[in-house]
């Protein structure tokens, strides 16, 4: 039963990065009306690229210097 259940979660997660990726390539985007996220930050550097990330990681350690608000979500702790 474990087993199962596992093998339909890996499954779920394995359809949704296919839609996401689809989606980003026909020009859509990742976020939704809840942003981004945990879920969904492997997927910015595929939408903005490398560049769009770095200046967002820029922006948050400006106004953020010490990393406590939303640690953890959209970059990663510099």
């Amino acid at each position: 039963e474990d087993d199962e259940e596992e093998e339909y979660l890996n499954r779920v997660h394995e359809v949704n990065d296919l839609l996401i990726r689809r989606t980003l390539r026909v020009g859509g985007t990742c976020t939704g009306e809840h942003g981004v996220g945990y879920g969904k930050m492997k997927y910015l550097r595929e939408q903005y690229g490398d560049g769009t990330v770095e200046m967002m990681k820029m922006i948050k350690m400006a106004l953020d210097p010490n990393n406590i608000m939303n640690p953890g979500k959209i970059v990663s702790k510099w």
